[in-house]
């Protein structure tokens, strides 16, 4: 699936093919230790599958399908993960992470259902992590704290990335709004979710939006989110404005995760109570496991913000229907 691609007029790309690479292997260097200290993480290894008995893969909204294989050797199908959600609260408790400290890894993931645009892809890059807390920390302040933390990092790695290449133009703004989905609805009734995102970072640049997955007043939720990783009252997206495409860009998806109340409570909403014989969610429903807050961060989609790409593919190689090749082409957008 497609949807059209966007590009602007006149569009040229900020830097030619070599210093490309270049830029985005300082974004990634740069950025990961940016956020790794403000976050006290520690780079562990990490999956490309887990079996699909374990219930660990990441379900995302629910419609997804992740891509299966059968491995002989062992007798078991493999999935190859849809992100690290769920994997990565187990490996807090099974490397004996202490409160305060977490992991952060890269992902690679496959999408084959991702619709495809400037800023969807079917291969899926990003930094995973995760962060031991207290049942003190799960609430908003705490929520919001780590939120600006992030976006410090980021703001800092562009403001690093334009010393090293000054013919960049992106400007970043630090200062983040706060806003949830139900007021983003009442502020914006007759506008779709996606719409209601762009009006409002059109107005304030560097946004969360919080608590996704929940159904709002209008009787329908905001956007999906699994019932098991994510709190729905204590998680959210990131936004940056980007300029070139003239839309809201979404960087990270986060949250404060479930505790046993929550994964009850979101599993039975969602019509989920089969999970619950599941290994991890028996273990987090019999408070097993550490609480946490953790997230994803898009590495393609960090890169083509700060360096001003026009499309994801001028950062990472992927797969493409043959109008975008051709439309990207005709419009000076190299893909990879």
């Amino acid at each position: 699936m497609k949807k059209q691609s966007y590009i602007p007029a006149g569009y040229k790309p900020p830097l030619d093919a070599y210093d490309t690479q270049r830029a985005i292997a300082f974004i990634k260097n740069t950025f990961q230790d940016e956020f790794s200290k403000v976050l006290n993480l520690k780079r562990v290894s990490a999956p490309l599958f887990v079996s699909e008995q374990s219930g660990l893969n990441d379900n995302l909204s629910g419609v997804e399908r992740p891509v299966s294989f059968d491995v002989p050797a062992i007798g078991l199908d493999a999935q190859v993960v849809h992100s690290l959600a769920k994997w990565k609260r187990l490996a807090l408790k099974r490397y004996g992470f202490s409160i305060g400290n977490g992991l952060y890894t890269d992902m690679n993931a496959i999408r084959r259902d991702e619709e495809l645009d400037n800023v969807h892809s079917i291969y899926v890059d990003q930094w995973d992590w995760e962060k031991v807390i207290t049942e003190d920390n799960r609430n908003l302040d705490y929520l919001m704290l780590i939120v600006r933390s992030i976006v410090k990092a980021i703001c800092n790695t562009c403001d690093l990335l334009h010393v090293r290449y000054p013919q960049l133009k992106t400007k970043l703004c630090p200062d983040v709004a706060f806003i949830t989905t139900q007021e983003l609805e009442d502020m914006y009734p007759t506008l779709t979710p996606s719409e209601r995102e762009n009006e409002f970072l059109r107005q304030n640049k560097t946004a969360f939006i919080m608590q996704i997955g929940g159904v709002l007043r209008s009787g329908k939720p905001h956007d999906s989110r699994a019932p098991d990783y994510d709190d729905w009252q204590l998680n959210g997206d990131i936004f940056f404005w980007d300029d070139v495409l003239s839309r809201a860009l979404e960087i990270s998806s986060m949250g404060i995760r479930v505790d046993a109340k929550s994964l009850d409570r979101q599993l039975t909403i969602s019509c989920c109570d089969d999970r619950r014989a599941l290994p991890f969610h028996q273990m987090l429903l019999h408070d097993e496991l550490p609480l946490t807050i953790g997230g994803g961060i898009g590495q393609s989609r960090l890169c083509m913000l700060m360096m001003g790409c026009a499309h994801i593919g001028e950062v990472q190689s992927s797969l493409w229907d043959a109008e975008t090749v051709r439309v990207c082409e005709q419009n000076n957008v190299p893909l990879l």
